[in-house]
């Protein structure tokens, strides 16, 4: 069972997304719906609500044990930066299990918002859907680097951590939420 983190955000568009991979999905509400997950996807959104729910809901905590425990996630936009160590100008700290520093935003405003095709990881030709999108300025020596725009880092892979800062629940393309789904117990 994979859970999807349902507080505010693009959840519904996981949950299809695994649903055509014939995954069996739910929808993370509180904390009892963190039992019995084979994985779970960190969904976009506002990152500052995601993460002061989590907290208010006292979900922040375990959520963050069961990641550094081994728990699979995939993590888009604002899931990007509730696992990110350092943000950028911000104070706050949410999960903080992703070794890498980054810049919410980005990419500017909604007007911003733009989609490219580029390769990643073994993906060529990806369609990535950035909407205010963050993008990561450093990374420690042993994360993965998986994709890149303009020469800033757009996505991750840090042990069991995948993390973007596109929407690939947007596009067509079910490679990345496979990729996800073949880690996952």
């Amino acid at each position: 069972m994979v859970g999807v983190l349902a507080l505010q955000g693009a959840f519904r568009e996981h949950i299809e997304a695994l649903n055509t991979l014939g995954a069996e999905a739910k929808e993370i509400r509180k904390l009892s719906d963190l039992a019995n997950l084979d994985g779970i996807i960190l969904p976009g959104g506002e990152s500052t609500v995601q993460g002061k729910l989590l907290r208010e809901l006292d979900m922040l905590n375990p959520l963050r044990d069961m990641i550094l425990s081994g728990l699979p996630v995939l993590a888009t936009c604002a899931g990007l930066i509730l696992l990110s160590k350092t943000i950028e100008n911000d104070e706050n700290r949410y999960l903080a299990t992703l070794p890498v520093t980054v810049k919410r935003n980005a990419y500017g405003r909604q007007l911003g918002s733009f989609i490219t095709n580029g390769k990643v990881g073994d993906f060529n030709n990806f369609e990535m859907v950035f909407i205010r999108a963050p993008y990561i300025t450093e990374v420690d020596n042993s994360v993965d680097v998986l994709s890149k725009y303009d020469d800033k880092i757009t996505g991750v892979r840090y042990k069991n951590q995948i993390a973007l800062s596109f929407h690939p629940e947007l596009s067509n393309d079910m490679r990345l939420h496979k990729l996800f789904l073949s880690i996952t117990k």
